[in-house]
């Protein structure tokens, strides 16, 4: 399978490139992306084959259909990270709240969010690539605060790699930032900035297309790439889960074989939803994508309206703040598989030089097809934690705008929803002690101590020990000193 660029080609790369590439250089012409030049297609033999498969087995068969060229021991070696999970057996628990609704757990991995599906095997697969060629990379990740803590997690002490990660100084709570700054092994370098996640990842991007900065790169002979979704190796391994949490609602019999399904997203970068949109084009019985967004409702005005408009907004902190996003990255590529390049590239136009665009009527109706959209604010977030806790089942405020979506957005209420949870309730446990009992922790681990005895549960390892160990990475800066602060870190 071969991958083309989202804007065209501007002469000066290939016009076709393979997936290794993909991953090792994801900036295309004219500041794109890249994306599938074709899907696979999946019948429901190839569903039914899988009905009784492990994560491990349908994973790769998924890979099989795309035809990437990565070595078979390389993908088993990184799909084989999927048995650190909490249950190797089934790193992925689909779990009924309500009799229309399951929740897909994501966070099951070893920083405790969705980040890990699909960090963990692609830090693994760009390490053996980067180590095949004897080449160096610079890995740069933007976070919101998730994708950060995989990052560091999935390249540390890896050969051949270092990493530098950007994340908004005071806009990530404090069990994900502990996850960045107590990292300490050498290859890795963690900087706060004076900023919100877009300045995070309008930087990143910045250095990505900078010819300046590769030049700079090149005198430690080290190439450079990216952790974010912007990167292909990111999208194909979120296109799985959807697929295997269709399949365990069928082992489950809440569903038969062929039985259309809503998938429910809270999104912030759009990667997830990505993923779901690639499964349902790839022939997964989808009937539509709900995006659940927080106060930064960018996407619900743009799902609603065909209007994506940046002009006069500023990104408001909230308690779900992964999804604290105005630009998502990832819906270029939904233009681009139902508009084209050349429509893409005018778009992007727009929204990088007037932030703001403005689909056709016609160009409308094909989203609105496949999508619709809510938010939920902070109070509402905090109603359905409690709402859901008293029917056993314990969320992160970012899942809990998936609720609001799931009960605003459904058309046709006889389907299931399968709605994702991208984090752990301790990243998150302040929030979730106030929505729970009324009262204000200050402390992280004071609230986790409450909750646990609460919901009568553990405070998984993992996080207990962020508190006991040192902060290695002390950095914070204005970002104009990004460039200047990585290169120092290289040398």
């Amino acid at each position: 399978m071969k991958f083309i660029e989202t804007r065209g080609n501007d002469g000066q790369r290939p016009t076709h490139i393979s997936f290794a590439q993909a991953i090792l250089s994801p900036m295309s012409s004219f500041g794109g992306i890249y994306s599938p030049e074709s899907l696979p297609s999946f019948d429901e033999a190839f569903f039914m084959s899988h009905v009784n498969s492990g994560y491990k087995t349908l994973a790769k068969d998924v890979l099989k259909a795309f035809e990437i060229d990565i070595e078979e021991k390389i993908i088993d070696e990184a799909l084989a990270l999927y048995d650190e999970f909490d249950d190797p057996s089934n790193p992925v628990p689909v779990v009924k709240v309500y009799d229309d609704l399951f929740v897909s757990e994501l966070y099951h991995g070893p920083t405790r969010a969705f980040k890990d599906m699909a960090l963990q095997p692609f830090g693994k697969v760009l390490s053996a690539l980067a180590q095949a060629r004897d080449e160096k990379y610079l890995i740069l990740a933007a976070t919101s605060g998730d994708t950060g803590p995989a990052a560091l997690e999935t390249f540390k002490n890896r050969d051949n790699v270092q990493v530098a990660c950007l994340y908004p100084d005071g806009g990530t709570s404090d069990v994900q930032r502990l996850q960045m700054v107590t990292e300490d092994a050498a290859n890795l370098k963690v900087i706060g900035i004076h900023g919100d996640f877009d300045d995070a990842q309008t930087a990143l991007k910045s250095l990505l297309v900078s010819e300046k900065f590769r030049d700079a790169l090149k005198e430690h002979n080290i190439s450079l790439s990216a952790a974010n979704s912007v990167n292909f190796g990111r999208i194909i391994f979120q296109t799985i889960y959807h697929i295997y949490s269709y399949l365990e609602l069928v082992r489950q019999g809440a569903i038969q074989m062929g039985d259309q399904v809503y998938l429910n997203v809270p999104s912030g970068n759009f990667g997830n939803a990505l993923g779901g949109y690639y499964a349902l084009k790839m022939g997964l019985p989808v009937k539509q994508i709900h995006i659940a967004s927080n106060m930064n409702n960018v996407l619900t005005k743009f799902i609603n309206t065909g209007r994506y408009d940046l002009r006069e907004i500023s990104v408001i902190p909230t308690t779900s703040p992964a999804m604290d996003i105005l630009k998502s990255s990832n819906i270029e590529r939904v233009l681009f598989d139902l508009f084209g390049a050349e429509r893409t590239k005018e778009l992007m136009f727009e929204l990088d030089n007037h932030k703001f665009y403005e689909l056709t009527e016609a160009e409308l109706s094909q989203v609105q097809a496949i999508f619709a959209a809510d938010f939920c604010t902070d109070e509402e977030g905090m109603n359905y934690i409690q709402q859901a806790f008293s029917v056993g089942y314990l969320m992160c405020p970012h899942t809990a705008t998936c609720f609001k979506a799931y009960d605003t957005c459904r058309e046709d209420k006889t389907l299931k929803t399968i709605a994702y949870s991208t984090a752990e309730w301790t990243k998150f446990s302040p929030v979730i002690a106030k929505a729970l009992t009324g009262d204000i922790y200050e402390h992280d681990r004071d609230a986790l101590k409450m909750i646990a005895d609460k919901a009568g549960i553990s405070i998984p390892s993992q996080i207990e020990a962020l508190f006991s160990k040192p902060v290695a990475q002390k950095t914070v800066i204005d970002k104009q000193d990004i460039e200047s602060e990585i290169l120092k870190f290289l040398a």
